[in-house]
C-alpha cells in the first residue's frame, strides 16, 4: 500500500478526494467564504428567533419586524451567494494562496463520504428553503398590513393612519383599497413603495401629502368588491346640527332626505345620486386643476351609446396641468371615504351638542375656535398648552374667580379640544383645519368642493342643454 493510500484510511487516493476537500475547505480558508458562512449562519439563527417572537406575539415592534422580514433574509441570501462565489474564485486562483490543483469535481455515490456530503447539502438546503418560505410568507403579510403602512413611515403617514383608525373603514386593510386583488397591482405598489422609501430617507416628500392620489386604482376594482351600485336604492335621512357664537345652547337642526338611488328594484331603472355610477352610464370629465375642484369638459354616455358633451366658457387649465379624460367613479364624490378629517366648526358644534364642551359657559364656542386656530409649533406644544389656553381665554372673558369656580368643567372642555386637535392637525406635515375636504354635498362649494363643480348651471352642450342645480335631484328640501 502506498503512502498516499495509507493517508486515506478507506483506500481512496488523494487524487480522487482532493478536489472536494479543497472545494469545501475554501469556504473557511478565504475571507470571502468565511464571510458567507458567517452571514448565513447568523442570519438564519436570528430569523428563526425573530419568527418565533413574531408568531408568539412576544415582540411587537415595526423596526424589529423590518429587521426580521426584510434585512435578515437579504443578508442570508447574500451569504449563500458568497459561499459558491468564494469556491469559484479559489478554484480560479483569484486568491493569493490558492491551490494549484484544478482537477474536475467528481460525485461518487458509492463513496460513503460523498453520500454524507450530499445528504448534508440536501438537509441544509431544505432548512434554508423552509426558513425563506416562512419569512417570505410572514413578510408578505407584514408589508401588506395596515400597521406597516401607517407606522413604518411614521412622520409621513401619521395623519392618514390616525384618520384611518377612526374611520368607517378602520377594519378594512389599506391594501384592499390602495392595491386591491391581483399580482400586477401588488408589484406596481411595491415598486412605487421603494421610491417612496427613498423619498422619506432623503426627506424629499410633499408636506402635506397631495390629494387626490394621482395613480389610485379605479374604484370599480376596489370599492365595488364590497359596495355594489346595482343594489343601492332608497333614501337616507341625514341630520345637520349647528350652533352659533350668539346661541350655543339651542341647536339649529336640519334634516334632509338624500336620494341614495341606484337601481330601483321596482322599475329596474337607475336613479338618484348613484345614477352617476350605474352600469349603463359612463361619465367622464377633464379636471382643470390638480385637486379636481375645477371641471372643464364633461361627457355623459347613455344607454345605446348616445354621448352628450358639456363645456363651460372658461376652460383654461392651471399651469402644469395636462387635460386628460377621467372616468367618474366612487372616489370623485367620496374622496375621503377612509381618511376623514373634521371641520373646525363641525367638531366644536359636536362638542357643544354632546356637552363635552359645556354650552352653559358663555362665549366658550368662540373661545374654543380661537384655541384650535392657534398655530402651535408642534403637537407636543399643543398638548401642553391647549387646556391652559382655554382657561386663559375664559378668564379674560369672565375673570379669574369664574375660572376657579368652573375649572373642572373648563378642563374637561379643553381636553375635548386637545383630542380634536390631535385627530386633525400635524404642524410638521402642514396638515391643519381644512387641508383635506370632502366633495360630498356642497358645504364647501365656495372653495370648489362638492357637487357644484359640475352642477353649476354653466356646463352646457352646444344645443343649450345644461347640468342644473335642482336640489330635488339629490335630496328633498329641508
Amino acid at each position: 500500500m502506498s503512502d498516499q493510500q495509507q493517508n486515506n484510511g478507506d483506500g481512496k487516493g488523494d487524487q480522487e478526494l482532493g478536489a472536494w476537500e479543497r472545494l469545501l475547505g475554501c469556504t473557511w480558508k478565504t475571507p470571502l467564504g468565511f464571510l458567507g458562512v458567517g452571514l448565513t449562519t447568523v442570519s438564519i439563527t436570528l430569523i428563526i428567533l425573530g419568527l418565533i417572537g413574531h408568531l408568539t406575539g412576544l415582540i411587537a415592534n415595526h423596526y424589529f419586524a423590518i429587521f426580521t422580514f426584510l434585512f435578515l433574509p437579504a443578508m442570508m441570501l447574500f451569504g449563500l451567494c458568497l459561499i459558491p462565489l468564494s469556491c469559484y474564485f479559489r478554484r480560479k486562483k483569484w486568491f493569493k494562496d490558492s491551490l494549484i490543483n484544478t482537477e474536475h469535481l467528481k460525485i461518487d455515490l458509492a463513496d460513503k463520504e460523498h453520500r454524507k456530503g450530499i445528504l448534508l447539502f440536501i438537509v441544509l438546503s431544505v432548512v434554508n428553503i423552509t426558513v425563506l418560505i416562512l419569512v417570505a410568507y410572514e413578510g408578505y403579510h407584514f408589508t401588506d398590513s395596515s400597521y406597516f403602512c401607517g407606522v413604518v413611515c411614521h412622520q409621513v403617514m401619521d395623519p392618514e393612519y390616525t384618520a384611518y383608525q377612526r374611520s368607517p373603514h378602520a377594519k378594512v386593510s389599506c391594501v384592499s383599497c390602495h392595491i386591491g386583488p391581483g399580482a400586477n397591482w401588488y408589484v406596481q405598489a411595491k415598486l412605487s413603495g421603494l421610491r417612496q422609501v427613498k423619498a422619506v430617507i432623503d426627506g424629499d416628500f410633499n408636506r402635506p401629502i397631495p390629494a387626490p392620489v394621482e395613480h389610485l386604482r379605479p374604484a370599480r376594482d376596489t370599492c365595488e368588491s364590497c359596495h355594489w351600485p346595482e343594489k343601492f336604492h332608497g333614501k337616507r335621512v341625514k341630520e345637520f346640527i349647528s350652533f352659533t357664537n350668539d346661541n350655543q345652547t339651542d341647536a339649529d337642526t336640519q334634516e334632509i332626505s338624500l336620494h341614495i338611488g341606484g337601481r330601483n328594484p321596482i322599475t329596474s331603472e337607475f336613479e338618484g345620486i348613484h345614477w352617476h355610477v350605474s352600469h349603463d352610464i359612463k361619465v367622464e370629465y377633464q379636471a382643470l386643476d390638480e385637486k379636481r375642484t375645477k371641471i372643464g369638459k364633461i361627457k355623459v354616455t347613455r344607454p345605446g351609446g348616445v354621448t352628450e358633451e358639456y363645456s363651460i366658457a372658461d376652460e383654461v387649465p392651471e399651469e402644469g396641468v395636462a387635460l386628460k379624460w377621467r372616468t367618474m367613479d366612487c372616489i370623485d364624490c367620496h374622496n375621503r371615504p377612509t381618511h376623514v378629517y373634521d371641520g373646525l366648526e363641525e367638531v366644536i358644534d359636536f362638542g357643544l351638542h354632546s356637552r363635552k364642551i359645556n354650552p352653559e359657559i358663555a362665549g366658550i364656542r368662540e373661545d374654543s375656535m380661537s384655541v384650535l386656530k392657534t398655530e402651535y409649533s408642534s403637537r407636543d406644544e399643543a398638548a401642553e398648552k391647549i387646556v391652559e389656553d382655554l382657561l386663559e381665554h375664559v378668564a379674560k372673558r369672565h375673570g379669574n374667580e369664574f375660572v376657579a369656580e368652573h375649572e373642572k368643567e373648563i378642563v374637561v372642555s379643553g381636553s375635548f379640544l386637545l383630542e380634536a386637535y390631535l385627530n386633525n392637525v400635524w404642524p410638521k406635515m402642514k396638515v391643519t383645519w381644512g387641508t383635506y375636504r370632502q366633495h360630498l354635498g356642497h358645504q364647501y362649494a365656495d372653495d370648489g368642493y362638492g357637487c357644484f363643480r359640475c352642477h353649476d348651471d354653466e356646463h352646457e352642450t352646444k344645443f343649450g342643454k345644461i347640468i342644473g342645480q335642482d336640489c330635488n335631484m339629490c335630496h328633498d328640501e329641508p
